[in-house]
C-alpha cells in the first residue's frame, strides 16, 4: 500500500514540475515576443523621431538658405518642402517653421516675370493640380486655427495675424496673382473655380466663427486692438463667400450671426477703415440684411442663434448702417421698422424686472437672464452710440416724415404771446437762441383739436403706428436708457405737436372716442393706436418735465398752452372712462402700462397747472360725476370707486374732497368709541406737562399711548416748575397749544434733530441727530404729532385764532415769515380752507423744510461721479476739478474759443476794444470779476476754455445801422432781435451765466464801454441791472 502511494506522489510531482517548465517557456516565449515588439515600438518612435527631426532639419535648411535668396527657389521645391512639414506638422512645435513657410509663399507669390517660382503656378500642373489644393486647403485652415487663439493686442501676435490674415487674402481670390496677368488671362476662369473650391471647403470647416473670434478678440474692448490693414483683410475675406455665392440666403445667414453680431463692428469700419462701408454700400448690403431679416422666420433663427446681448449688437450694427443709408431706409422703411421691432421683442424677453440668481446686470438692458461677458461689457459705450442714431434727429426726420410734412403754421403775422414778452433774464440756451429767433418772427398756427377724418386702416396711419410701436418697445427694452431716448424723441420741437395733429385726425370724430373703442378691441390695430397714444404721452411728459416755466408759459415750446388745455381735457376724459368702465381695475400687461402712461403725463400736466395756471377755472372736474354718487359706491367698496379717488381725486370739487376726508375720520372715531353719544363717553387720557420740559414730558407720556389712544380724546394740563397748575380748561385748545409748541421746539436747530442750511436757512434732519437716545422714535413722535394735528377737527370758528396761511419763524432772534402760498400772509385761515392749512403746513414742514439737501448731493454727485474715481485726488485737487484752475486768466486762449452773435465778430471795434481793455486796463482781479461776471466762477477752466460748455459766448444786445455786422447773421438777427437804432450809452452790459454769455451794447467809445463794463462787474448785476 505505501509503494503504491509513493510511487502515486512521486508521479504527481513529476507532472507537475513538466507543467512548471510548460509555462516558464512560454512566459520566456512571450517575453521574448513582447521585447521584440518593444523594440519594434521604440526603433518606430526613434525612427519617427529621427525623421520628423530630419524633415525639421530639412524645413530649416531650406528656409535659412531661403531667407537671402527666396526668389530663387521653385514653386515646385516648396511644394516639396510643404509636403514634409505637413506630414510632421505639430502646431506647438512648428510653428516658427508654418511662419517661415506662410512668409516663403508670400515672398514667391511676389517675385517679377518668374513663373517657375510662383508657389499657384503648380495649379496648372496636370500631375500636382489636387494635390496642390489640398495642400493650400491644409495651410490655410492652419492659418485659421492659428488666428482663433492669437491676441490683436500683443505686438508680436498682431504681426502674425497680418500674416495669417495676408495667406488668406492672397489664396481666396486671384486679383493678386500674377500670372494670370496678360496671356494668362484665358486661365482666370479656371483659376476662380479652384479659389471658390477653397474658399467652400473653408466655409465647411467654420471658417466665419473665426473671423467672428478674431474680430471679438480684437474688437470688443474700449480701445480696438486689430490694426486697418487686418480689419480691411478680415471683413474682405468675410465678404467674399456672401459675394461669391451671389448673396444667398445661407451665406447672409452667416455673415449676420458672425460678423454683424461683433460689438461695433461697423463702428469701427467706419473709423478704421471708411472704404469698406463703400463696399457695403456698392453692394446694397443694408438693404439685403433687411430684406432677409424681414422674413420672419429667419429673423427669428437669426435671434435664436444670437441670443440676447448679441442680438442687440446686430441690432447696433443696423442702425449704424441706416443711419449711413437714408435711400434705403426711405424705401425700406417698412421692412427696417419690422425687423427692429422683431429684434427688440426678442431681447425683451432676455429682460428681468428685477435681481435674482438668475439675472445679470447689463449696462442697456438693465437686469438681463444671461450672462455678459467682459468683451461686451467693454463694447457698451459703443454699441449705445451706434443704437443712440436710433433716437437722433436724422433718422426721426426719416421715420416721420410723414407726422413731420404736416404744416400746422396757418396766419402770416408776427407772434402775439398772451404772457410778458422775453427779457434778457428769460433768455434760452444758445443752441436754441437762433430757432427760436426765427420761430418767433414766422406764424402763429391754428389752435390743434380733435377733427377726425383719416381712416385707420390707410398705409399712412398704419406706417406711422409701426414707428410708434418700434420707438415704444425700444424704451421699455432699453430700460437703462431709457430717458436718454425720451431726451432723442423730444428734441425736435415740432414732432411731438405734429403727432399730436395726427392723432386729432385719426377716425370719424378724433381723438378719445377711437381711443376708448380700442381699449375695448383686442385686435392688432388697436394696439398699434394705443401704442402711438402711449408713445405720446411718455415723450410729451418726458418734454414738460424738463422744459422751465419760461419755457411753457412764455417761449410755449413744442405745445400752445390752448393745447395743453386740450390734451389735459383729453387725457382727464380718458383716464376716467377707463376707471369708470372697470376697465383699469382688471387691466394686465400692455393696458395697465397704457394708464399709466397717460395718468403719468395727465398729473404732470395737473402738478403744473396747480403751482402755475394755464387751464381755465373748473377745468379738471368731471360734470358728468356727482360727489354723492361717488360717495355712495365708496361706502359700498365699489372698486372703480376706489381706484378714481387713489388716481384722480381732482375731477371731485375740493369743497368735497374735504368732506370725504372728514367723514372718514368721524367713522372711524364711531368704529373706534371715540365720539360722545347718549349712552357712553369716549375714554379720556389725560397728561401733565411743565412747560420748561414740554417735549421730554409730552414725548414721555404719549409715547406709550396705543394707535387708537393717540386717536382719542386727550387733554393738557400745564404746571409750573414748582409743580402749581396753569389756569385753563382743556377743551382740545390747550392742546393745540401744546401741538403747536412741541412742533416748534422738535423743529428748533438748537435741540438738534433738525439743523438749517445757511442762507436760505432750510431745515435738513441733523446728521448728528444720533446723539440724541431714541432718536428714531423721536422723528417718529414728531410724525405722530403732526398726523394728529390734521387728524382733529377743533369746533368753533378759527378765524378767531388770527393765523394766515403762513409760517413765522424766529431765525437767529430775526422773525421770517414763510409763506405757504404765494401772498399766503395776506390771506387768514378760515373755517373753509383750515383744512388746506393743516396740509400746507404739514407739507412746509414735513417735505419743504426737512428735504435732506446732503443726501440729494452725495447721491447726485455719485450718480454721475463714481468714488473710486474722486479717490485719485487730494482735497485741494478735487477742489480744482469742481471750482477751475488757481492760475490767472488766459486770454489768448479765452478770445481764441470765444463764440460771437448778433453782428458781432473777433474784427468789430467793440470786440477789439474789449479786448484791449481786458488785457491793458483791467487788473488781474477785474479779470477774475469779469470772468465770474460772465461765467459765475472766477477760476478758468481746469483745462483751459476749450472745455467750458456752453462755450463763452458775445452777443450784441444793438447794432446801429451805421456799425459794420462783419458776418451776414448779424443783419439776419437784427430783425429777429428787434435791435434798436439809438445809442445805448445808457445801457449797462449783462450776463446770462447759466450760458457763459456776455451780452454787449456797441457802445461808440471804448471809454464808455470800460467805464460801463467795470460798473457792471463791480456791482456784479449779472441779469439783474441793465
Amino acid at each position: 500500500m505505501n509503494m503504491f502511494s509513493a510511487s502515486q506522489s512521486s508521479k504527481a510531482q513529476f507532472l507537475d514540475k513538466a507543467r512548471q517548465a510548460r509555462e516558464e517557456r512560454r512566459e520566456l516565449k512571450e517575453r521574448e515576443r513582447a521585447a521584440v515588439l518593444v523594440q519594434a515600438l521604440v526603433r518606430r518612435f526613434l525612427c519617427r523621431c529621427r525623421l520628423q527631426r530630419e524633415i525639421r532639419r530639412e524645413v530649416e535648411d531650406f528656409f535659412g538658405t531661403n531667407e537671402s535668396g527666396s526668389s530663387k527657389r521653385s514653386a515646385l521645391s516648396v511644394f516639396r518642402i510643404t509636403r514634409k512639414l505637413l506630414f510632421v506638422f505639430n502646431p506647438k512645435e512648428d510653428r516658427e517653421r508654418f511662419e517661415k513657410l506662410c512668409r516663403c509663399i508670400l515672398n514667391s507669390m511676389d517675385a517679377e516675370n518668374e513663373p517657375k517660382v510662383w508657389y499657384v503656378s503648380l495649379a496648372l500642373s496636370k500631375d500636382l493640380t489636387l494635390l496642390w489644393i489640398k495642400q493650400i486647403k491644409d495651410i490655410l485652415w492652419f492659418c485659421c486655427e492659428f488666428l482663433k487663439q492669437l491676441k490683436p493686442d500683443i505686438l508680436q501676435d498682431s504681426r502674425l495675424v497680418s500674416l495669417h490674415l495676408t495667406m488668406l487674402v492672397t489664396f481666396t481670390d486671384t486679383s493678386t496673382w500674377k500670372i494670370l496677368r496678360g496671356k494668362g488671362e484665358t486661365l482666370r476662369p479656371a483659376m476662380n473655380h479652384i479659389c471658390a473650391n477653397i474658399m467652400g471647403h473653408l466655409n465647411q470647416k467654420g471658417f466665419y466663427s473665426v473671423l467672428q473670434i478674431l474680430l471679438t478678440n480684437g474688437l470688443a474692448r474700449s480701445r480696438p486692438s486689430l490694426s486697418k490693414g487686418s480689419l480691411t483683410a478680415v471683413f474682405s475675406l468675410a465678404l467674399r463667400p456672401v459675394v461669391a455665392a451671389q448673396f444667398s440666403d445661407n451665406l447672409l445667414r452667416s455673415f449676420l450671426i458672425h460678423i454683424m453680431s461683433v460689438p461695433a463692428i461697423m463702428t469701427h469700419l467706419a473709423t478704421l477703415t471708411p472704404e469698406r462701408l463703400v463696399v457695403i454700400e456698392s453692394h446694397e448690403l443694408f438693404r439685403k440684411f433687411i430684406l432677409f431679416l424681414s422674413r420672419e422666420a429667419q429673423c427669428r433663427d437669426v435671434c435664436v442663434c444670437l441670443e440676447g446681448s448679441h442680438t442687440l449688437c446686430l441690432l447696433g450694427n443696423l442702425v449704424f448702417l441706416g443711419s449711413l443709408n437714408d435711400k434705403v431706409l426711405e424705401e425700406e422703411t417698412a421692412h427696417f421698422v419690422g425687423v427692429l421691432i422683431h429684434m427688440l421683442s426678442y431681447c425683451q424677453k432676455y429682460v428681468s424686472q428685477k435681481k435674482s440668481n438668475l439675472t445679470h446686470w447689463h449696462p442697456v438692458l438693465g437686469w438681463f437672464s444671461q450672462t455678459v461677458d467682459y468683451g461686451l461689457n467693454e463694447s457698451m459705450p459703443l454699441l449705445t452710440k451706434q443704437l443712440q442714431h436710433l433716437w437722433g434727429v436724422h433718422m426721426i426726420r426719416i421715420l416721420f416724415c410723414d407726422v413731420l410734412s404736416k404744416k400746422l403754421l396757418e396766419n402770416q403775422e408776427v407772434a402775439q404771446l398772451p404772457s410778458q414778452p422775453i427779457s434778457p433774464q428769460n433768455s434760452l440756451p444758445m443752441k436754441n437762441l437762433f430757432k427760436r429767433a426765427f420761430q418767433k418772427s414766422a406764424s402763429v398756427r391754428n389752435i390743434l383739436k380733435p377733427v377726425g377724418g383719416k381712416r385707420v386702416d390707410s398705409a399712412e396711419v398704419q406706417k406711422v403706428c409701426s414707428i410708434c410701436v418700434l420707438y415704444q418697445t425700444t424704451l421699455t427694452t432699453l430700460t437703462q436708457i431709457r430717458l436718454q431716448i425720451l431726451t432723442g424723441l423730444t428734441y425736435l420741437d415740432d414732432l411731438l405737436p405734429k403727432l399730436w395733429a395726427f392723432i386729432c385726425e385719426l377716425g370719424p370724430q378724433g381723438g378719445l372716442k377711437l381711443f376708448l373703442e380700442c381699449l375695448n378691441n383686442d385686435t392688432e390695430e388697436s394696439k398699434r393706436l394705443l401704442a402711438m397714444l402711449m408713445l405720446f404721452c411718455d415723450c410729451s411728459r418726458h418734454l414738460i418735465t424738463i422744459l422751465d416755466d419760461i419755457e411753457v408759459y412764455e417761449e410755449q415750446i413744442s405745445f400752445k398752452l390752448e393745447e395743453l388745455v386740450t390734451i389735459s381735457s383729453f387725457l382727464n376724459s380718458f383716464v376716467f372712462k377707463m376707471i369708470w368702465d372697470g376697465i383699469v381695475e382688471n387691466a394686465r400687461g400692455e393696458t395697465l402700462e397704457l394708464f399709466h402712461s397717460v395718468h403719468g403725463w395727465l398729473m404732470v400736466l395737473y402738478e403744473r397747472d396747480c403751482r402755475r395756471r394755464f387751464a381755465p377755472e373748473d377745468h379738471w372736474l368731471r360734470k358728468d360725476l356727482k360727489p354723492s354718487v361717488l360717495f355712495q359706491e365708496l361706502d359700498k367698496d365699489k372698486k372703480r370707486a376706489q381706484l378714481l379717488l387713489q388716481y384722480i381725486p381732482h375731477v371731485i370739487p375740493h369743497k368735497n374732497r374735504v368732506l370725504l376726508f372728514r367723514n372718514m375720520v368721524t367713522k372711524e372715531k364711531e368704529k373706534l368709541g371715540l365720539v360722545e353719544t347718549s349712552s357712553a363717553s369716549p375714554h379720556v387720557t389725560h397728561i401733565t406737562i411743565r412747560r420748561s420740559r414740554m417735549l421730554e414730558d409730552g414725548y414721555e407720556q404719549l409715547r406709550q399711548l396705543s394707535q387708537n389712544a393717540m386717536k382719542g380724546v386727550i387733554r393738557v394740563k400745564f404746571v409750573n416748575d414748582l409743580g402749581v397748575d396753569e389756569a385753563g380748561i382743556d377743551q382740545d385748545g390747550v392742546f393745540k397749544e401744546f401741538l403747536e409748541e412741541i412742533i416748534k421746539k422738535v423743529f428748533d436747530p438748537a435741540l438738534n434733530l433738525f439743523k438749517t442750511t445757511s442762507g436760505d436757512e432750510r431745515l435738513y434732519p441733523s446728521p448728528t441727530s444720533y446723539i440724541h437716545e431714541n432718536y428714531l422714535q423721536l422723528f417718529e413722535f414728531v410724525g405722530k404729532m403732526l398726523g394728529k394735528a390734521v387728524y382733529e377737527r377743533y369746533d368753533g370758528d378759527i378765524s378767531d385764532l388770527g393765523l394766515t396761511l403762513s409760517y413765522d419763524e424766529d431765525v437767529m432772534g430775526q422773525l421770517v415769515c414763510h409763506e405757504l402760498v404765494p401772498g399766503g400772509k395776506t390771506i387768514p385761515v378760515t373755517n373753509e380752507n383750515k383744512i388746506s392749512y393743516i396740509h400746507l403746513m404739514a407739507h412746509f414742514r414735513m417735505h419743504t423744510q426737512i428735504k435732506s439737501q446732503t443726501a440729494a448731493l452725495i447721491s447726485g454727485f455719485r450718480s454721475i461721479i463714481k468714488p473710486e474715481w474722486i479717490r485719485m485726488f487730494s482735497a485741494p485737487e478735487l477742489q480744482r476739478l469742481i471750482s477751475g484752475d488757481n492760475a490767472e486768466i488766459d486770454l489768448e486762449d479765452l478770445k481764441k474759443h470765444t463764440v460771437y452773435y448778433g453782428g458781432f465778430h473777433g474784427s468789430h471795434r467793440v470786440i477789439i476794444w474789449l479786448w484791449d481793455i481786458l488785457g491793458n486796463d483791467f487788473s488781474p482781479e477785474e479779470r477774475a470779476m469779469f470772468l465770474k461776471f460772465v461765467t459765475s466762477c472766477s477760476r478758468p477752466p481746469l483745462l483751459g476754455f476749450a472745455y467750458l460748455k456752453p462755450p463763452f459766448s458775445i452777443r450784441c444786445v444793438e447794432v446801429s445801422d451805421d456799425q459794420d455786422t462783419g458776418d451776414t447773421l448779424g443783419s439776419v438777427l437784427r430783425g429777429f432781435f428787434t435791435i434798436r437804432k439809438k445809442e445805448p450809452g445808457g445801457r449797462l452790459p449783462t450776463s446770462s451765466t447759466c450760458f457763459n454769455l456776455l451780452k454787449l451794447p456797441n457802445y461808440s467809445k471804448k471809454s464808455i464801454l470800460r467805464e460801463k463794463l467795470r460798473y457792471a462787474i463791480s456791482m456784479n448785476t449779472g441779469f439783474e441791472l441793465s
